[in-house]
């Protein structure tokens, strides 16, 4: 437990003046950044606005002052409201916050047992595709408010959305868009010309002036949401035995979602501020953070990578920016907080827009389908199409299992056992070296497994053919790293086949984990250890004799 140290107790034992004067200013910064985003997620995900800094305060604080980076900001962020949205409805707040302190317990599990590591196992094209799906699940989510649309129904499903926008279309508010279009016109222009002023904040700012001086017809938030003031206050869910299986699948996403989000922040981090995180406690930081959220409550949160990125480049370069960022977010909860009944809902709309096209990593979704083998770019477009068409939960489990299947199989494929060219062969083809090849008597035969064998290639064990007249069959693991219980049984028939016919089986070079394997089976018993050789002039010299 000597290496679970938060980041901010190492960052104190060299605290300057100067660095908290950098911290507290990144943190104001990194807030007013965060003000605008928690609230436009949080509506997004189904919940209330205050709901959404609840999480950027009491997670945002908590994960800087547990977490394994020194720069991290967390708080409610984009990946997580497809799935708090459809939590929300199938289960209500108490569902969502079960499923939260549920996934914070598995969090700080992984981070204990050591298992941050394991993340780097979920690959680049599983990350991508539910990324990119996520981020059309949210554009498409936000059409109907950009839009000034009325539905017809509630739809909850992505498709279900996209079919009533289709059908509802004929209501569209010309004002409502044109309000939207102004908000994402300075999203996308006010940037090129002001670096330090966050666009959002200027976007709802002119947006929201505009729609209270003109009096016009669109929809704020303070027409659909009660804007509360108040102080997150502890509360905690009804708790089932039935409600905890309901939302185990939803934990585990969250948890799953949550690790991977936050982490791949810190490695990012780390490449630009040049510091180096600690995966297990940020883990455990993670998990606490929202389980403290859960209960105060909040949303899921992780690491938002926008907003450490922000950080970074305003100075931060210790959790007490992330700290300052979390206590000013609480002094606007509590004296700015009804203003934000202003805010009109097209512009909340523009601004989840921008974070869809800036979560959605397009270019590398193209890249991969140009440029990747079948097997990688095939799984990408599952993950992508399972993440939009169902949900989350679907697309990961799916995608890992499909991934994992095309491993095997390009494993399988590599795994090969070829029988060695001999003496009297090269003698009939001159115009080729012989420079390589060792003299085998005649009564022995050698193979050479190549890869590893597990059960996707255990069955090419068995096609190893012996000619008449052959008394030993040599075979050489040099190139076997590892080896499971499907192939060694294989191996065990192949021995088994052999002795019946009285031919002899010599291993030649096996490596550490595959001796291993057969010691623990007590292969190497059956065999006799005398028929393992350490190198293949030790096997044929033990051939020759037998």
């Amino acid at each position: 437990m000597k290496d679970m140290v938060p980041q901010f107790y190492l960052s104190m034992k060299h605290y300057t003046k100067e660095q908290f004067v950098k911290d507290f200013i990144s943190g104001i910064i990194v807030a007013i950044i965060a003000l605008p985003l928690s609230i436009a997620l949080a509506l997004a995900s189904g919940v209330t606005p205050e709901q959404g800094l609840y999480t950027a305060i009491v997670a945002g604080f908590v994960i800087s002052l547990l977490g394994g980076s020194k720069v991290q900001i967390a708080g409610p962020t984009a990946a997580f409201a497809s799935i708090v949205a459809g939590i929300v409805i199938k289960n209500g707040m108490d569902g969502l916050a079960l499923a939260t302190i549920m996934a914070g317990i598995i969090l700080v599990l992984m981070g204990l047992l050591r298992l941050g590591s394991l993340i780097r196992f979920i690959p680049y094209t599983i990350t991508t595709g539910f990324t990119t799906g996520i981020a059309v699940t949210i554009f498409i989510g936000q059409i109907k408010d950009f839009l000034g649309l009325t539905f017809q129904e509630s739809p909850i499903e992505t498709m279900e959305k996209l079919k009533q926008i289709v059908l509802c279309f004929h209501t569209l508010n010309p004002m409502t868009l044109a309000v939207g279009l102004v908000a994402l016109s300075i999203l996308i222009i006010w940037p090129k010309f002001f670096k330090k002023i966050p666009p959002s904040l200027i976007a709802v700012i002119v947006t929201a002036l505009a729609v209270k001086l003109f009096d016009l017809p669109v929809n704020t938030i303070g027409d659909l949401y009660t804007i509360s003031p108040d102080l997150p206050a502890f509360h905690l869910p009804d708790f089932s035995f039935a409600m905890v299986q309901k939302v185990l699948p939803d934990a585990i996403t969250i948890a799953v979602l949550a690790a991977v989000e936050s982490l791949l922040s810190c490695v990012v981090a780390d490449g630009m501020a040049g510091g180096k995180h600690n995966s297990n406690m940020e883990l455990v930081a993670q998990g606490v953070g929202n389980t403290c959220s859960a209960l105060f409550g909040g949303i899921p949160a992780t690491g938002a990578i926008a907003r450490t990125a922000a950080n970074i480049k305003n100075g931060g370069r210790t959790p007490v920016s992330g700290m300052v960022h979390a206590g000013l977010l609480l002094l606007i909860l509590i004296f700015l907080m009804p203003y934000a009944a202003l805010i009109p809902m097209p512009a909340i709309a523009a601004i989840l827009f921008m974070v869809a096209y800036n979560m959605s990593e397009w270019r590398e979704f193209v890249s991969i389908v140009k440029t990747a083998p079948k097997s990688d770019w095939s799984v990408l477009l599952v993950t992508f199409g399972l993440t939009v068409v169902f949900d989350l939960v679907v697309a990961i489990g799916v995608g890992l299992v499909f991934a994992s299947l095309l491993f095997m199989k390009r494993m399988a494929d590599v795994a090969e056992i070829s029988g060695w060219k001999y003496l009297e062969d090269q003698q009939e083809e001159p115009e080729k070296e012989s420079i390589d090849l060792k003299p085998v008597p005649k009564h022995v035969s050698v193979f050479e497994v190549n890869g590893p064998m597990f059960f996707g290639a255990a069955d090419k064990i068995s096609k190893v053919v012996l000619e008449e007249g052959k008394r030993v069959l040599i075979l050489r693991m040099r190139s076997v790293p590892a080896m499971d219980a499907t192939a060694l049984k294989s191996l065990q028939k192949l021995h088994q086949n052999l002795k019946k016919k009285n031919v002899i089986l010599v291993l030649s070079h096996v490596n550490q984990q595959p001796m291993s394997i057969m010691e623990k089976a007590g292969f190497t018993e059956m065999i006799g250890r005398e028929n393992i050789a350490g190198c293949i002039d030790e096997a044929l010299l033990r051939a020759s004799g037998l």
